[in-house]
């Protein structure tokens, strides 16, 4: 029997801490402060007459913030993700995280690996997320801080995947960065496309951050990536860092990078401002 929509009550209890899975936590953890921001969690109305839940994060200061969509990484939205919106709004923008997930249970309460990606990430339809994520933009045009005229995406691992697809479906987008995402995989019922499928025919300029000594994502793809890329019109690119494995972003996790992930996070908000996502 499928798991029960999620909640406000439970995801405000799932929002709380790291996930199992990446147990334990290492020292290198940052804890972004809130208090000249108004964060929360918010139920986003989505097509099947369900509620996703989300984590947003603005400047409490009065005003119309360009927006990021924050797509999660294979361990859900926990405080990582809360964290990267905070940061995000730290720099001027309205961030939002929605729990795309939702609908097959709580990732961050799984510690076994391979539980996880049975249970909830290999039951995830692709075209849900899609449609979860036009619910998202949707959502954010009804907030009176966010400037949904101005929507930027980024995402991690398994939402760096999505920042290429989605900004192929979805010409509103102003721009994309996507952390060590997926090129190539299996097409099956639920995962129709792959971003290698698309890359001559993006338009949204995509920025992709990606590690030299990422085991997951060999360079020969991220040269056939590229390759894609250039058959297009779009100015999307690629830099890999070196020395960097896969999650050098990821600052609660062994992979972190410290010096990688500083220059990339200066590159995301440089290809945003350049790509009219300046706040």
């Amino acid at each position: 029997m499928a798991p029960p929509d999620l909640t406000r009550r439970e995801f405000v209890n799932l929002s709380v801490g790291y996930a199992l899975a990446v147990s334990p936590i290492t020292a290198h953890a940052l804890t972004t402060p809130s208090g000249d921001l108004e964060t929360g969690e918010a139920m986003i109305s989505v097509g099947d007459k369900k509620s996703m839940p989300a984590y947003f994060a603005h400047p409490k200061k009065k005003g119309s913030y360009p927006v990021v969509i924050v797509i999660h990484e294979i361990f859900g939205v926990h405080e990582y993700i809360r964290d990267v919106c905070r940061r995000l709004a730290k720099e001027g923008f309205y961030a939002v995280a929605p729990y795309l997930y939702f609908r097959h249970g709580d990732a961050t309460k799984i510690a076994d690996m391979t539980k996880l990606r049975t249970e909830i990430v290999g039951k995830v339809d692709q075209k849900t997320v899609w449609s979860d994520l036009d619910e998202t933009t949707t959502w954010l045009g009804k907030q009176k801080s966010a400037d949904a005229s101005r929507v930027g995406l980024t995402g991690f691992c398994w939402g760096g995947s999505f920042v290429w697809t989605y900004a192929a479906r979805n010409l509103k987008v102003k721009a994309g960065v996507a952390w060590y995402g997926r090129f190539v995989g299996e097409v099956s019922p639920l995962v129709a496309q792959y971003p290698l499928d698309i890359g001559a025919t993006l338009t949204v300029p995509v920025l992709g951050l990606y590690g030299e000594k990422d085991k997951g994502i060999p360079l020969d793809t991220i040269e056939k990536m590229r390759g894609e890329l250039k058959k297009g019109k779009t100015k999307s690119e690629i830099i890999v860092f070196a020395g960097a494995e896969h999650g050098f972003h990821a600052d609660y996790r062994p992979s972190y990078h410290e010096a990688s992930a500083k220059e990339a996070w200066q590159k995301l908000l440089s290809w945003f401002k350049t790509h009219g996502l300046g706040a």
